[in-house]
């Protein structure tokens, strides 16, 4: 999760990080002081079996020319097998203009879960934070935050999950014109295969769908 902290309304520009040889670009909405950036990928487990250099090129846009934009943050982070697992932990990058944290974690003896959500018979628009934790672990993991206005799905995430524990989705469904609404599910982890639930609410039918993977040595983050 990457949360902007210090500085109050801008838009970033991601680049990076270098996975499996190919550096990802990734153009982000505006955000606010200490609030989620909602990142479009990686759409996959990074497998730790070695070190991962995570390389961050995150500029505030203040024009139509690059040139023209403000530095936030530019540097790197190298993550590696040594040091606390199955706990959450944050590294603080400041810049020029701001500090990004950014919190991750590795997960031993892990598989993967790909949760995909999908948004049916809206009956009337409405906002949508969906959060999920994982492991047995505190730290709400922040999937998605953005508003509904007609059927879609909502991105696609990828979650490590520890064998033989759960993943436990909350979704809180808000509007101005009616009060909030709170659903949860829960999936099992397995090894292979999928899962699917779906939520009725006021707002509209929420369908969701969690398969599950695996990588070679089952360490993930």
């Amino acid at each position: 999760m990457i949360y902007l902290q210090k500085v109050d309304t801008v838009m970033v520009l991601y680049m990076g990080p270098w996975i499996y040889g190919e550096k990802k670009h990734i153009l982000l909405r505006t955000v606010m002081r200490g609030s989620l950036i909602n990142m479009a990928g990686p759409k996959r487990g990074i497998d730790m079996m070695d070190f991962t250099l995570i390389e961050y090129d995150m500029r505030i846009k203040t024009g139509k020319q690059e040139k023209d934009d403000l530095q936030l943050i530019d540097g790197a982070s190298i993550i590696g097998p040594a040091g606390i697992w199955n706990c959450p932990f944050t590294i603080r990058i400041p810049g020029d203009c701001g500090a990004v944290n950014i919190t991750l974690s590795r997960i031993e003896d892990a598989v993967e879960a790909t949760v995909e959500v999908l948004i049916l018979e809206v009956e009337r628009s409405f906002n949508l934070s969906l959060g999920c934790l994982t492991s047995g672990l505190n730290n709400e993991i922040r999937l998605f935050d953005g508003a509904i206005a007609e059927s879609c799905g909502v991105k696609r995430s990828v979650v490590a999950v520890v064998r033989d524990s759960s993943i436990d989705l909350k979704f809180k469904l808000t509007s101005l014109l009616s009060s909030s609404s709170q659903h949860c599910c829960s999936f099992k982890s397995k090894t292979h295969g999928h899962g699917t639930q779906e939520i009725n609410t006021d707002f509209a039918l929420i369908s969701v769908k969690v398969t599950w993977s695996t990588l070679p040595d089952g360490a993930l983050w």
